[in-house]
């Protein structure tokens, strides 16, 4: 697939410059398609043949294939989820806490890598420990400080504010070195770039669909190394997170799968799938090739005294500063044109991807 292919299959490319994937992804028809298409066999086929049920599960099997060869792990390490946020949520609640216990985390994480180790904190006394960031950027002697003695470190593998690519190999080995468990949010890698679970050696890491997959909303993924997974007791109790529900005493089932408790909506799971293998489809070096060109295309032009980005290629996102973020926005809604402000950091963020072209950041400098 060619991303002038997957530009042209996606409707509100008509109608607008769409530059905020960082946010949310707008779907090409090829994903509602399979969306719409999988609700409709379960709603009005599956009822008269198999039932519900078999098949929900058994497009959970293989969404799970899917999504553990996208991100590198093995199909058991992968729990379906919500979103990034739900997944997230999930892992501490699976734990045990108290005041001993320390949690480290960065000034640049979105509200979903915040508000759970503030709770802990309210709750049950948990230190919450936090890196200042140099605008996203993680300083290594501050995080190696900050771990020492930690329970769980948990970071972002880019910066959703600036764009900034954190060395997530390296951060998770000095974790792991101070003896913490290493939770990464990857929701603005998945999608974007190629990488593997594994060689990041993180304990858990938290994806979606709904951002640069260009997936639908309600699809999450969650990895759970497998030793790990098998030390968690998840807060909710199902049908499906349990080898036998009516046993007495229960048994959690093996793996990440231990995190999906219940009956949820199957097809948003088949736009998933329909989202990895249509980003594989395009190739991830492909979409990683576009997305420099044109991310270093806008930094030139744009100019380095008002980039607050790396100036060096790091992602998509591409934030800049303006003394009112929010009147950019408003400027180049009127031009057409999407794009956002971060009150939280005070810049405007333009997101680039690879249905975008050049003519879309000439649009955007002009309206700037």
């Amino acid at each position: 697939m060619h991303p002038a292919d997957l530009r042209d299959d996606m409707p509100v490319l008509d109608r607008t410059i769409y530059l905020n994937t960082g946010a949310s992804g707008p779907s090409p028809r090829r994903v509602t398609d399979a969306v719409e298409s999988w609700y409709e066999f379960h709603e009005f086929e599956a009822p008269a043949g198999e039932g519900m049920y078999m098949p929900a599960f058994d497009l959970f099997d293989d969404v799970r294939e899917t999504v553990a060869g996208h991100v590198g792990a093995r199909s058991q390490e992968i729990a379906l989820t919500g979103s990034t946020t739900d997944g997230i949520s999930r892992l501490p609640l699976a734990m045990d806490w108290d005041s001993d216990d320390v949690i480290v985390r960065t000034d640049a994480e979105h509200a979903a890598g915040i508000l759970p180790w503030r709770r802990l904190r309210d709750e049950y006394g948990v230190e919450v420990r936090v890196v200042e960031t140099d605008d996203g950027r993680i300083p290594r002697d501050a995080w190696k400080e900050a771990v020492e003695g930690a329970t769980l470190a948990t970071f972002s593998s880019i910066c959703w504010t600036s764009g900034a690519l954190a060395p997530v190999s390296d951060l998770v080995d000095v974790a792991h070195d101070a003896g913490a468990r290493v939770l990464v949010d990857a929701v603005q890698s998945t999608g974007q770039h190629a990488f593997d679970v594994h060689e990041w050696g993180a304990d858990a890491v938290a994806g979606s669909a709904h951002k640069w997959l260009l997936g639908p909303w309600g699809a999450g993924y969650l990895f759970v190394e497998q030793d790990f997974a098998e030390t968690l007791e998840p807060a909710q109790l199902g049908y499906r997170n349990l080898e036998d529900p009516y046993a007495d005493p229960y048994e959690y089932a093996p793996g990440a799968k231990r995190f999906e408790f219940g009956t949820v909506a199957p097809a948003p799971y088949a736009g998933l799938q329909e989202a990895i293998e249509m980003m594989e489809d395009i190739g991830m070096a492909t979409i990683e090739d576009h997305i420099a060109d044109l991310t270093d295309y806008f930094k030139g032009e744009l100019g380095e005294d008002r980039l607050v980005s790396p100036r060096e290629y790091h992602s998509g996102l591409v934030s800049f500063s303006d003394p009112d973020p929010e009147a950019v926005v408003e400027q180049a809604a009127e031009q057409g044109i999407k794009i956002r402000s971060i009150p939280t950091a005070n810049v405007v963020r333009a997101s680039l991807h690879v249905f975008n072209t050049r003519d879309d950041v000439d649009a955007l400098l002009d309206a700037l």
